[in-house]
């Protein structure tokens, strides 16, 4: 070997022992090696920081604002939904659900997004139907793993195709991967279901409520909503129909806060003051209900239900704020400063002196120090973060802010699939127009946009970009093929698929399936040049074999997310992965012999 050769082993060493160790982040790790090898001269300036320009970092970049958009506009929430229906209160069935969900939203997501998006509804269907969520967060995870490898658009995938496109072959398109993807996601959720299901443990590890729902729970426990709340039918004839909320003045008549209107038997909350009450509407209402009162009025008191009722869905959210210290609405009333107007939220209750105070808040001073629960929009509740009287304590970052335009992201999606799909475009291109199209449609807005970037996996590649381009360009990547697979190189087309296969899956469990997939491609593709392979095959197989990440949580990022939630150890990975591994090995080994001929 070389002297080069020597220092980019001895660099690559030590990037993989910083890696496996963890105390220093990847990303930096990413640089750390992106600067090493430039200072030393193992590539050029330019190779240094070409990562950052590389289709692979810009298609992840593009979908992950897509993907917001997405998530933003209730597409990925509704889809979840319809197809969570599904499941009933079967565990077999629940589980299957939530692999082929988790695998049909990772096919046009990044994995870590669809796993993002999803864990919120796994887990509030685990309490619904008292399933351990430890039965129902690894297949979740290992759902999108399995998704990922039936399309292009998951990292290692990208990057094995960025790397073919700069070797000078054709890259991948997108529904390159689905021959062998589909029956991979087949095999996967039936062991899941079936054998899965049953080595999983059973465990309820504390802090499984996600953020929304302990959100939602504590703030209305905690203020006793739940406990002030009544149900009121508009009856005909009743002298509060056929005006809006803001001309019935409800609080100064009544005494009572309209926290809910069912029309149709649909509950719109935190209605805006110009909703008209119709005969035949029902209203949650919040305060103490006078039957006198409110019997004059037309209104009818209906029996309290048995299960309390909700103040909050999916497009309706509760908050916490308190008065800044730089507010001037101190010894002024909610009514004074016409608060519902001009926020479009509700006040629910103001929290004091360590109790809540529910009645009459239109006419209570404010204090320093208070606290109010509101009730109304995801988005109205965001732009409490610009007003200088309030602080906003806490978010929901999972109810869906642009419910009107899922119509538009759905439209953009599904252009952007069909594009790619048919190879118009490039892969890296068109999804930067869906990117910027979710934007300019207003599905997000450009800040959403640039926090929605999972920057940590953008820095990573790009730093760790210039470590495949050295492999190539120093000739390691030959002196390894020669030294110590070249036996391999020779054994034919299968054997060498079958040898990177198993190179990809032992560093995916150490390195992660991103860098697995950076350090492999290039062997991969030399070794397919000196054995007369289709350098296409061989890559596929590389790409693939780098995305069996599970035997480790280390193996990919998804396994990471669901590890504490669901309670798992390092053992419980290795019982339910080992045995997926080994079944969806031998159908990617069918699948190269019979689609891609090896």
């Amino acid at each position: 070997m070389t002297s080069q050769e020597i220092l980019l082993l001895i660099i690559l060493a030590a990037v993989s022992v910083l890696l496996i160790q963890g105390r220093i982040r990847p990303d930096l790790t990413g640089l750390l090696a992106l600067t090493v090898l430039g200072l030393t001269g193992l590539v050029t300036p330019q190779g240094a920081f070409s990562g950052f320009s590389s289709s692979a970092v810009i298609t992840i970049l593009a979908i992950s604002i897509v993907s917001e958009g997405l998530h933003q506009s209730g597409v990925t929430s509704y889809l979840g939904r319809q197809m969570f229906r599904l499941a009933k209160r079967s565990e077999s069935r629940l589980v299957f659900v939530t692999v082929l969900t988790a695998a049909l939203l990772s096919l046009f997501m990044n994995n870590i997004a669809a796993a993002g998006v999803l864990m919120p509804a796994v887990i509030a269907l685990s309490r619904q139907t008292r399933t351990p969520p430890s039965k129902l967060l690894m297949p979740l995870a290992f759902g999108t793993i399995l998704g990922g490898m039936a399309t292009l658009l998951t990292t290692s995938n990208i990057i094995v195709s960025d790397a073919l496109r700069v070797a000078g072959y054709r890259p991948f398109g997108l529904l390159d991967f689905l021959p062998i993807g589909v029956f991979v996601v087949a095999g996967g959720a039936l062991y899941l279901t079936f054998v899965g299901r049953k080595i999983l443990p059973v465990r309820y590890p504390a802090g499984q409520l996600i953020r929304t729902e302990r959100l939602h729970a504590e703030l209305a426990g905690l203020y006793g909503i739940r406990k002030n709340l009544s149900e009121l039918q508009v009856l005909d004839g009743s002298c509060m129909a056929g005006i809006s909320l803001k001309e019935g003045d409800w609080a100064r008549r009544l005494g009572i806060n309209i926290v809910g209107i069912s029309h149709g038997g649909r509950i719109t909350f935190a209605p805006h003051g110009d909703e008209i009450v119709r005969v035949g509407d029902i209203l949650i209402v919040q305060g103490e209900v006078v039957p006198s009162e409110v019997e004059i009025c037309g209104l009818k008191i209906l029996p309290k239900q048995k299960t309390p009722r909700e103040v909050a869905d999916e497009n309706t959210t509760l908050g916490e704020v308190v008065l800044s210290p730089r507010a001037t609405l101190g010894g002024k009333t909610m009514r004074e400063i016409n608060f519902r107007e001009k926020y479009r939220l509700n006040v629910l209750a103001i929290w004091r002196e360590g109790q809540p105070l529910t009645e009459g808040l239109g006419d209570i001073p404010l204090r320093f120090g208070d606290a109010l629960l509101v009730q109304g929009s995801p988005l109205q509740m965001r732009l409490l973060r610009d007003e200088r009287d309030f602080i906003l304590l806490e978010e929901d970052p999972d109810t869906v802010l642009q419910p009107n335009k899922a119509r538009k992201a759905a439209l953009i999606m599904i252009a952007v699939l069909g594009i790619a799909a048919v190879g118009w475009l490039p892969v890296a291109e068109i999804c930067l127009v869906g990117a910027l199209l979710m934007i300019l449609t207003g599905c997000l807005s450009m800040d959403d946009a640039y926090r929605s970037i999972e920057w940590k996996a953008i820095f990573l590649i790009a730093g760790m970009w210039p470590l495949g381009i050295a492999i190539r360009s120093t000739g390691l990547a030959d002196a390894l093929t020669n030294s110590v697979l070249g036996g391999l190189a020779h054994s034919g087309s299968g054997w060498l698929a079958i040898g990177l296969l198993a190179g990809g899956l032992c560093l995916a469990q150490l390195l992660g399936a991103q860098v697995a997939s950076i350090v492999l491609t290039p062997i991969g593709l030399t070794m397919a040049s000196i054995a007369g392979a289709n350098p296409r095959a061989i890559g596929m197989a590389v790409a693939l074999g780098c995305s069996l990440a599970f035997l480790t949580p280390l193996g990919h990022p998804v396994n990471m997310m669901v590890m504490g939630s669901g309670g798992y150890s390092f053992r419980d990975y290795l019982k339910v992965g080992g045995p997926l591994t080994v079944i969806i090995l031998v159908i990617v080994v069918i699948g190269l012999k019979v689609f891609w001929g090896i």
